[in-house]
């Protein structure tokens, strides 16, 4: 039978996956809590939270495991996972991943960076982090993050068998999309096999990280009068960077015709223009980059451009979007 290698005072084993819309921490949830029942003889149990199911949403999926003979009568949020799976270490710029963690919980993030640049990104004091570069992992395979992600958790899980996850993967995709068997299972093995390890020792007298519930800025006593949103769309506020999932538009200057066609398809106001003189003297507007703040990675522009001016390629340094960005040349929002 199935051992455990620890619980907590109710007998749960519980993971939290933090993500975004979009690269498949639902169902990457559904598939661990699935086999970790039909595989491995576990009782367990699978859920996610989410509020508009939409690319780029913040999404938190949650995975109890017990002996079979405990009842789980919970559903409630996990506060204090012994494992944390981040799908994307931009994350950090606007969500406490890491929060509740135990001293030696692991925490497996999606990330290009180095565990002590994670370490100090994350605010943490000490345990175990592990990186997996599952973003790079599924553009090379085409597929998804998730499944990259899922072989790195099969590592840090020892107690579930891997055999159990191909065999679940295989089920699940073989009577609707059969030609996705194969990468899948390939990104499986790749996520379990490339994952990398580092131990932060916990200081002595230092408390770990305590559980801090997110509490909405606006409500009945803090929202404006009427409820009225004074930032609707994109804002001066927003920050569509946690939403790339490894492709971003590049922008060659020296092809553009300025046909304002990128603009026309982009849901997000990304592209930067300033009014300048044509060789004639004639005022027009000259397409000047793209403020990547509010870049999502969804591509259309690349589609639309008649003349090869945007190409779409991986974000391969951590650092490209913020060296190219142009900023927008007025505000978004307006300041009080």
């Amino acid at each position: 039978m199935t051992k455990l290698p620890k619980v907590n005072e109710l007998g749960f084993f519980e993971i939290r996956l933090e993500s975004i819309g979009g690269l498949g921490a639902n169902l990457a949830g559904k598939m661990l809590s699935e086999d970790g029942v039909v595989g491995n003889g576990l009782n367990g149990v699978g859920f996610s939270s989410y509020g508009s199911e939409k690319k780029g949403s913040p999404v938190k999926a949650h995975i109890r495991f017990c002996d079979p003979e405990t009842n789980i009568r919970d559903t409630t949020p996990i506060e204090r996972p012994h494992v944390v799976g981040i799908f994307h270490d931009a994350l950090f710029k606007t969500q406490d991943c890491t929060s509740g963690i135990f001293p030696d919980s692991v925490i497996l993030v999606n990330s290009k960076k180095s565990p002590e640049q994670l370490k100090a990104m994350m605010d943490i004091q000490g345990g175990t982090i592990a990186v997996i570069d599952a973003t790079e992992i599924a553009l090379e395979e085409q597929t998804k993050v998730n499944t990259a992600m899922m072989g790195a958790l099969y590592r840090i899980l020892d107690f579930l068998d891997a055999d159990s996850m191909r065999n679940t993967i295989r089920r699940t995709f073989e009577h609707k999309y059969p030609h996705l068997v194969e990468p899948n299972i390939r990104t499986f093995d790749r996520g379990f096999k490339e994952v990398q390890f580092k131990t932060f020792e916990l200081e002595d007298g230092v408390e770990p990280k305590a559980f801090t519930r997110h509490e909405p800025n606006l409500g009945f006593e803090t929202q404006p009068i009427g409820g009225t949103v004074i930032n609707p769309g994109n804002s001066i506020l927003k920050d569509l960077s946690i939403s790339r999932a490894g492709m971003l538009p590049h922008f060659h200057d020296d092809k553009c015709i300025n046909c304002a066609a990128c603009d026309t398809v982009c849901p997000d106001f990304c592209f930067v223009w300033e009014e300048k003189a044509d060789k004639k003297g004639r005022p027009q507007m000259f397409l000047q980059g793209i403020d990547y703040q509010y870049c999502k990675g969804c591509l259309k522009c690349v589609q639309a451009c008649p003349v090869e001016a945007l190409t779409d390629e991986r974000e391969h340094d951590d650092g490209y979007a913020e060296t190219n960005r142009v900023p927008h040349l007025f505000d978004l929002a307006i300041k009080n």
